[in-house]
């Protein structure tokens, strides 16, 4: 696993995220994600840390679970070494397993709206505060898996609904994959 932030972030597209609860296993192909790196104003971590972000600091490769506007968790997965916060918003999912599972936890059966969106792949994947610090890179309620097939031309473009470091390239997405979020008029590759 890489050890800088924005290559961890290119390096997961492609990658599975397996969550197992019971007897259920749900997981999906990551598609798209966004970093977080060191010193980011965006990110968490810039104020230093606190209890409620104390995951971001552990070590790298944990998840880094927040709930957000009142109505969504997101899943972060920590990315520099024990001290330095900095992380990976997994921003979308292709659905592979546990499919019929997610569209129920979802209320829909579109498909290519399960899990297009980190508020929506959290809410599939049955993400709560209860999985923040959790390993990911060992065997346990959510974990990430290898890649399941080649991954497709991985495009770069700047990060949706942030106010601060705006123009930064640090949002990495499977260009092809019809399960990235955002409006496709936001994606403005190099």
């Amino acid at each position: 696993m890489p050890s800088d932030t924005a290559e961890l972030a290119r390096y997961l597209i492609g990658k599975t995220i397996v969550r197992k609860t019971g007897r259920n296993r749900i997981s999906g192909r990551i598609v798209e994600t966004e970093a977080y790196p060191p010193g980011d104003p965006s990110g968490h971590a810039y104020h230093g840390r606190t209890a409620r972000i104390q995951s971001l600091f552990l070590d790298r490769g944990l998840a880094y679970v927040y709930f957000i506007y009142g109505t969504s968790y997101l899943l972060n997965v920590t990315a520099e070494e024990p001290g330095v916060g900095a992380g990976v918003l997994l921003r979308a999912i292709e659905p592979l397993e546990g499919i019929n599972l997610m569209k129920r936890l979802r209320k829909t059966d579109k498909l290519r709206d399960l899990t297009r969106g980190p508020g929506r792949l959290a809410a599939a994947l049955q993400i709560d505060q209860r999985l923040d610090g959790v390993d990911l890179c060992a065997n346990g309620p959510l974990w990430l898996g290898t890649a399941v097939r080649e991954t497709a031309h991985i495009s770069t473009t700047v990060r949706i609904g942030i106010t601060r470091e705006v123009g930064r390239l640090l949002r990495f997405f499977e260009a092809v994959s019809p399960f990235v979020s955002g409006p496709l008029n936001e994606i403005r590759s190099r």
